[in-house]
């Protein structure tokens, strides 16, 4: 499982036109899901999501979590986070999840990270085509993968 993380001063995504959701300060989370992805991927992801000191304290240094500054999150679901790109120019996903497998881990992401940061996490719709907005705070953005915990 991969993550893109941004931390954001407000974020969106809409759907055919549609705002489905919004957050104000917090994280933005693109999210990739392969094959090879269990329920352990997606614990071990909320705990260092939700753990990652990424917000100013009062000296001004990145040393606060999302969850000390009552921050919201908004996860989107990414299946190009998988994209293979080594052979010729057209990228393949081939290790992306199928939905049967994806969708449950997707929306077990989205909850257990729900009930870590406290607050309800904002959504796109897993397979959409969606557009999202977002002003990247810093810029601080940090790639996490679930295979690469050392």
């Amino acid at each position: 499982m991969r993550l893109l993380i941004q931390r954001v001063s407000r974020a969106s995504v809409s759907i055919s036109g549609e705002k489905k959701s919004a957050i104000g300060r917090g994280l933005l989370i693109f999210i990739g899901i392969e094959e090879a992805d269990t329920e352990d991927d997606v614990a071990w992801l909320v705990r260092k999501t939700t753990a990652l000191r990424i917000f100013d304290d009062e000296l001004g240094v990145m040393n606060r979590p999302v969850t000390d500054i009552g921050g919201n999150a908004l996860v989107i679901s990414q299946f190009t986070l998988f994209a293979s790109y080594k052979k010729g120019n057209r990228p393949s996903w081939f290790r992306a999840a199928r939905h049967e497998h994806a969708v449950p881990l997707y929306e077990q992401f989205c909850s257990a990270l729900s009930s870590a940061i406290g607050q309800t996490v904002g959504t796109g719709v897993f397979g959409a085509d969606m557009q999202v907005e977002l002003v990247n705070d810093g810029p601080v953005t940090i790639w996490m993968d679930s295979k690469n915990k050392e």
